[in-house]
């Protein structure tokens, strides 16, 4: 069965929730436009998810996405429908591609309605019982010949594979949120995937005009394989600095250098918060359980949990909060966790002293997305010799960050440094490979 087969009939498990709605968009955005040019075809795309609001605020949302790409695309549109003498007026070919795509989505909270599709996406919270329960009710449902896609992020293949007998039928497909704008791909294999289906899952990521890593089928992978350790170094070094500084200054001081002086789009703290916390933690717990010599946990994020500072998103997109909090996405104040409450930041003017001055050659990190190797270069060399403790402590944070990667290279997790670049750089978006510094 090739892909065109394939994707006549598919299903999203937990297609309503963060990630999965986005997943949902680019399916529905692709089989709609197949079904648009073969019209007599049969394409359903199945939505389950568990709560009925999530389901319709879904379909609303596909709704708008798909309007706007029509409105975008009519020139296109025009040849698809060039023999339709019925569609005339540019708005009456947008609504038709909006009408066409909301008839092939089947909105269900029933798990059952997956039983004849070829592919099946998952998309639920980051929970390995979840998704291996999740996994068991779809085999005895779906057919022997259906291909699973998951998008764990830590969750080894080989692990969920096992536990639901799927005898290598499933493929690690990790998109990146937003999946609709993301445009990084992680997909992972474990030794029993079979090879039709990966060959299934690369074309389909072609197809979704996805930049691919592939990584081994090791915890974490090696994006959050990156993220979750240069997130325990950057609590190690905020514990340090509470020797002299308050906890809440050490949190704003490491999330300023890891942002400003490391020219990132985030500071590491604020990207913790952007995750979720509680995320994280699911992480740090798969991570701690399969991968042997090192150690996946923190107190400080147990005590974040414990008082449901969490960060993440509202249904909405604007910031829950977490290690700071936020009002209408900007920052306002920085978490305490012996009170239990925030921070004003009215005024961080003494906290910015303590850093001191930026290398002579820096630039904030937009400017740095145009800039070539050589300026990357004369930066960290200045950064490197800099006395400010902005610089000290943004120069340690490289060079662990850039030990991080080199290890997920040396133990077999990613293939080369510049796979891990790659994630970095498309998945992070950061403005430099961090293995060239």
């Amino acid at each position: 069965m090739n892909l065109d087969e394939r994707l006549s009939n598919v299903a999203i498990v937990g297609a309503a929730g963060k990630m999965g709605s986005g997943i949902s968009l680019l399916l529905a955005q692709q089989l709609g436009m197949a079904k648009a040019k073969n019209p007599d075809k049969d394409i359903v795309l199945h939505l389950i998810d568990t709560r009925d609001q999530g389901l319709y605020d879904l379909v609303q949302y596909i709704r708008g996405q798909i309007l706007k790409m029509a409105e975008k695309q009519i020139v296109k549109l025009r040849q698809i429908y060039k023999d339709r003498s019925d569609l005339v007026e540019n708005s009456e070919i947008i609504d038709e591609l909006v009408n066409t795509t909301l008839g092939i989505l089947r909105p269900t909270k029933e798990l059952s309605s997956a039983k004849d599709s070829s592919v099946v996406f998952e998309a639920v919270i980051e929970s390995e019982s979840l998704k291996i329960d999740i996994f068991k009710q779809l085999k005895s449902i779906c057919k022997d010949d259906t291909y699973f896609f998951t998008n764990t992020s830590s969750i080894p293949i080989k692990v969920v594979d096992e536990g639901a007998g799927l005898q290598g039928r499933i493929i690690g497909y990790h998109f990146y949120n937003p999946p609709a704008i993301q445009k990084l791909l992680e997909i992972i294999t474990s030794e029993k995937t079979q090879q039709d289906l990966q060959n299934i899952a690369e074309e389909l990521a072609g197809r979704l005009r996805k930049t691919v890593v592939c990584s081994n089928d090791v915890a974490g992978f090696i994006g959050n394989g990156h993220f979750i350790r240069e997130g325990l170094y950057a609590l190690q070094k905020t514990k340090e600095l509470q020797e002299q500084h308050s906890f809440t200054c050490a949190v704003y001081l490491m999330n300023k250098v890891t942002q400003d002086f490391l020219m990132r789009p985030m500071g590491i703290f604020q990207l913790l918060d952007y995750v979720g916390i509680d995320v994280y933690n699911f992480i740090l717990q798969i991570m701690d359980k399969y991968i042997e010599g090192e150690e996946f946990k923190n107190e400080l994020i147990d005590t974040m949990i414990k008082n449901n500072a969490l960060g993440g998103q509202r249904g909405d997109g604007s910031q829950k909060d977490g290690f700071f909090q936020y009002e209408k996405g900007k920052m306002v104040g920085v978490y305490c966790y012996k009170q239990d409450n925030y921070v004003p930041l009215d005024s961080t003017e003494e906290w910015d002293k303590l850093l001191g001055d930026y290398p002579a050659s820096w630039k904030p990190w937009k400017k740095m997305l145009k800039q070539k190797q050589d300026v990357v270069a004369q930066i960290f060399s200045e950064l490197n010799s800099g006395e400010s403790l902005g610089c000290q402590l943004a120069s340690k944070y490289a060079q662990a960050s850039k030990e991080i990667a080199e290890n997920l290279v040396k133990n077999d997790v990613a293939l080369c440094n510049g796979d891990v670049d790659k994630v970095l750089l498309t998945g992070f978006f950061h403005a430099y490979g961090i293995t060239t510094i």
